[in-house]
């Protein structure tokens, strides 16, 4: 053998044992109580400590491509990156104006064109994979594991679903949360996300998604530990046919053997995990708005949160009217007139105002333009209701032909799905809808991960369990997990929870109702969660008679914004209770609720500008709301930034005030 063979074969072997090599890497959060350690070994883990403490233990994240090239296995490192960061970017319809962008940035890359970009902030950490290819990939799977130093409680949302139970992936993202330890995760079955663990000493760890786009959402079941997690992930629909509920999903009949084609030069979604010290902490978190892309529509101006008198949740239960109520034009007049005057901004027009199946096709009992020239009259803007399968198929003509008659936005319904086939159509009706100056809420059945900031004319998303569903269900503890999401659900986005019921019941009281529905809970929580519950397109769940007959708390509602500008987190456990306060100009907003227990409650009015006096008109649960939901007291109070003020919140109670400077 020549002497240069041998150099060769020494080079070689010097680049396979570099290969084989392992290596070490730390990242620290900014304010040095995370640290994520990231080893490069046959695999690729990260373990994660806060404080010294463990949050997860070395725990494996791979990419497997076409044909079974797995990134993440035996890699090869080339270099290494770090960079500091801190900036900010603004937020216009959102619980705060404007966010800060703070975090330290490991990037390793790799050989083979990847790279794996991690960031830590003082909050939480986050990873994504990287890919630099010229040609499309294939994605197989993708590894995503969550170790545990112990059988942590969790509190979790599983799929629950029965129009296709041989796919466990159709799914409304509508559950109530359940407390299992990780060891007695529900069999035979998945959860989505984000979903949180109980840790240490009162910390939580809340598991997240973001900048998902030509991707699937992620699922996780039990891994093979007692104390683990591991993704799943739903495989690309190849065929599909129609049912579900009116036969208006498409369900999938045939699935490929990998997640998506995909773009190989592109950045994938990121993985996180969320680190709080105090719960009341999650309920002001920022992360996923953090790690999604940019708007991409440059003209934000049209955009106009605001709240929307609904008909579904109601029935379109309307009376002492001299025309037959329903789907028709004189009784979304009526809405209009009720929007009209209490300064509501839309209505929405919900299913049965057309064809389901061809929303070009209107009811001929509703006459939409003259609809859109009253509502015009009275400054009060129409949404229509659409099921996603309808305005799927025919996207284009639809939104050019509803927004040159003068509509303003659609509500898009059964969509009950995250694969990587509905995950692009989410993306490609956003870009249509900003074309045409449309506002979407993407009600049916779909979780945030981060398109709202990089299309802000998606101001809803449902993927909560909310009163539409809550008024069937007398075994659901509703206030529980009204305490719950804010901490959970909330982080990952706004939410189409469709709050506002004038008629309220106590836990031995609730029962039932199509016609005449009743919220779980006082009257006092339902005013509370539109301070609480972030929704920029804001519903008012009853029926104009309702809000009519209960003037008083309809005026407290209508004056509450629904996106602000700065917000604090006042004090809260999960399932347990919750306070917050949001600030929109110069006034404050306050809500708080509790669960089923009642408790004492004290406002630390700290967040208030020190130096002035500001007057507070606050709405609190009545002497009698243990027995009759529906009362409440109204007062006004004089407060400054040293008020404390404690107050009592009945079974499943509230509290919400409006804040002005004198």
């Amino acid at each position: 053998m020549k002497k240069t063979s041998y150099f060769f074969l020494a080079v070689l072997l010097m680049n396979l044992s570099f290969g084989q090599k392992k290596q070490d890497f730390v990242l620290t959060s900014p304010n040095g109580k995370i640290q994520v350690k990231i080893v490069i070994d046959n695999i690729i883990t990260w373990t994660i400590l806060h404080q010294k403490e463990v949050v997860l233990t070395p725990s494996a994240m791979s990419m497997t491509l076409d044909p079974n090239e797995v990134l993440g296995k035996n890699s090869v490192l080339l270099n290494s990156k770090r960079e500091k960061v801190n900036t900010s970017f603004d937020s216009p319809f959102y619980k705060k104006s404007a966010i800060k962008n703070q975090y330290n940035l490991l990037l390793l890359n790799f050989k083979n064109d990847f790279s794996i970009e991690y960031r830590a902030f003082d909050d939480g950490v986050a990873y994504r994979f990287i890919t630099k290819n010229k040609k499309d990939i294939t994605v197989k799977s993708e590894e995503v594991s969550l170790n545990f130093d112990e059988d942590y409680s969790t509190v979790m949302p599983y799929v629950r679903d029965l129009r296709n139970p041989k796919d466990p992936y159709i799914s409304s993202f509508e559950s109530h949360y359940e407390n299992k330890k990780i060891s007695e995760f529900a069999k035979d079955t998945l959860a989505f996300l984000p979903f949180l663990v109980d840790l240490k000493n009162n910390k939580k760890a809340v598991f997240l998604e973001a900048n998902l786009e030509d991707y699937p959402g992620l699922f996780v079941t039990h891994n093979k530990t007692k104390t683990g997690f591991e993704a799943r992930f739903s495989n690309y629909p190849l065929q599909e046919k129609n049912g579900g509920f009116n036969f208006l999903n498409k369900l999938i009949s045939q699935r490929a053997d990998y997640l998506v084609v995909t773009k190989g030069n592109r950045n994938f979604p990121w993985r996180i995990v969320v680190i709080s010290e105090n719960d009341k902490d999650l309920a002001n978190n920022d992360m996923v708005q953090k790690l999604s892309e940019p708007s991409k529509i440059k003209d934000i101006s049209w955009i106009k949160p605001g709240k929307v008198a609904w008909d579904w949740w109601n029935d379109w239960n309307i009376y002492n009217v001299n025309f037959q109520a329903g789907i028709n034009t004189e009784t979304y007049k009526y809405y209009i007139d009720f929007a009209a005057k209490n300064k509501v901004e839309y209505i929405v027009l919900d299913e049965g105002w057309s064809v389901e199946t061809n929303i070009m096709e209107n009811n001929p009992k509703v006459d939409l333009n003259a609809l859109i020239a009253y509502g015009k009259e009275k400054n009060v803007d129409i949404i229509l209701w659409s099921s996603w399968m309808a305005l799927h198929e025919n996207t284009e003509a639809i939104f050019k032909n509803y927004s040159n008659l003068g509509v303003k936005g659609f509500k898009v319904d059964f969509l009950d799905r995250d694969d990587a086939k509905m995950v692009n159509s989410v993306y490609e009706i956003a870009q249509k809808a900003a074309n045409y100056k449309l506002l979407l809420d993407f009600h049916g059945m779909y979780k945030p991960t981060g398109i709202q900031r990089t299309f802000p004319n998606i101001l809803n998303f449902e993927g909560v369990k909310g009163m539409e569903n809550n008024k069937w269900t007398p075994n659901d503890n509703v206030p529980t997990y009204d305490c719950s999401i804010p901490f959970i659900r909330m982080m990952a986005g706004p939410m189409d929870y469709t709050p506002g019921a004038m008629r309220n019941a106590t836990k031995s009281e609730f029962k039932p109702s199509h016609s005449n529905p009743v919220s779980q809970g006082t009257r006092c929580h339902q005013l509370a969660l539109y301070t609480i519950f972030e929704a920029p397109l804001q519903m008012m769940a009853d029926s104009p008679t309702a809000y009519m007959k209960e003037q008083e708390s309809t005026d407290f509602i209508a004056k509450i914004p629904t996106v602000f500008d700065e917000t604090v987190a006042l004090d809260g456990e999960v399932e347990k209770y919750i306070a917050i306060a949001r600030k929109k100009e110069s006034k404050w907003y306050l809500g708080a609720i509790t669960n089923w227990n009642a408790r004492d409650i004290t406002i630390d009015f700290s967040f208030l500008e020190k130096g002035k006096q500001f007057e507070a008109e606050i709405y609190s649960d009545g002497l009698n709301a243990d027995k009759a939901a529906q009362d409440y007291k109204k007062e006004v109070v004089t407060v400054n930034s040293s008020t404390k003020l404690t107050y009592h919140l009945a079974s499943g109670g509230g509290l919400s005030g409006i804040i002005t400077v004198k």
